[in-house]
């Protein structure tokens, strides 16, 4: 072989290598794009709706059953909900979560395991997106699994806090502590597992829970009624003034919870895109806006005159009602479930 042949021999070797290159470094972004990555504007979202819920207990729900009590227990009342959140974000850290969202192995269907006790695994893949179940029973998300262990906390926080209303001026404290702390774990996880992790039970079979029909207000609402039949009619009903000491206080409180919803209807998305936190919000606009002008309305029409008290009823009750439908309805539907909302 001539030098002229060897020359031209390392010159289409060199050319190889630089074709070879070039596609290597073609195919890193595909490659790159294996990795999954965390989705900023979703997690951004997700962190703000996770602030909103919580504005809803403190100071909404504080607010909102002080406003509504008698003097005398003003400050009892906003203490129940402003130390139910320590409480149970506690609770949750150390075993509500576990229970609500673990896999669950042989019992999947009716509770989680205790394998995030303590929050236990999570900071192995605390930047990246996580997968919610195991199997083929998984929900993949686009944010961080400490954003969806927060969001999931405020939803317990509030659950509890609203049971306040119903044993109001006639629960002691550490009766109250005892109570909540043994229902969030025994009643609240559970039924969070059933209807929202991928292997509950009722996920399973279809029940359609976008925001926390079932899980917060039903819930909650029966615990409420046991606990208020248990224990019986307040000291004083019927002969004593019960009128609200501060209705300015409910309306604030009220206000703010018609706020913090976007964050717990939207927010239950999961995410910022696909348009159904668009139209949750939208909707959940509606549905208040409508429970208002029909609480309004009826008191007028059979009372003579509208009330504040009535105003904020029909307000939260709109919300209440559009909740678990919020991610699967339109705006007519919206309006019509506001509007059709029950009246005292």
């Amino acid at each position: 072989m001539t030098g002229k042949d060897e020359t031209n021999v390392k010159r289409i070797f060199a050319r190889c290598g630089l074709a070879a290159a070039t596609l290597l470094f073609a195919a890193l972004p595909a490659l790159a794009q294996d990795d999954p990555k965390v989705d900023t504007g979703d997690a951004a979202w997700m962190m703000t709706s996770t602030a909103l819920v919580l504005m809803m207990t403190v100071p909404g729900v504080a607010l909102f059953y002080a406003g509504m009590v008698r003097k005398k227990n003003v400050l009892a009342t906003m203490m129940q909900s402003f130390f139910i959140c320590g409480l149970v974000s506690v609770l949750w850290m150390v075993a509500g979560y576990s229970i609500a969202f673990g896999n669950g192995g042989a019992y999947a269907p009716y509770i989680g395991d205790f394998s995030k006790v303590l929050l236990g695994g999570i900071a192995e893949n605390w930047d990246k997106p996580f997968t919610l179940g195991s199997g083929d029973a998984t929900v993949a998300f686009t944010i961080p699994e400490t954003i969806f262990v927060m969001f999931q906390m405020t939803f317990a926080v509030i659950t509890a806090a609203l049971i306040t209303g119903a044993v109001a001026d006639r629960m002691k404290f550490s009766a109250l502590v005892f109570f909540i702390t043994l229902w969030t774990l025994l009643i609240y996880s559970p039924i969070a597992h059933w209807v929202w992790h991928p292997a509950g039970w009722l996920f399973v079979d279809g029940a359609l829970d976008f925001a926390g029909g079932t899980v917060v207000h039903i819930n909650a609402g029966v615990a409420g009624l046991v606990a208020a039949i248990v224990l019986g009619k307040r000291v004083g009903y019927g002969n004593d003034n019960m009128s609200p000491f501060n209705l300015g206080l409910a309306v604030i409180g009220a206000s703010l919870l018609w706020v913090g919803w976007f964050g717990f209807n939207a927010g239950s998305a999961g995410s910022s895109g696909g348009g159904r936190a668009g139209m949750a919000m939208l909707v959940t606009q509606l549905a208040a806006a409508a429970g208002v002008l029909s609480w309004v309305f009826a008191e007028w029409m059979v009372k003579g005159k509208p009330s504040v008290l009535g105003a904020i009823s029909g307000a939260v009750a709109g919300l209440v009602a559009i909740t678990p439908a919020a991610g699967f309805v339109l705006p007519g539907s919206a309006v019509i479930i506001g509007l059709a909302v029950p009246r005292r």
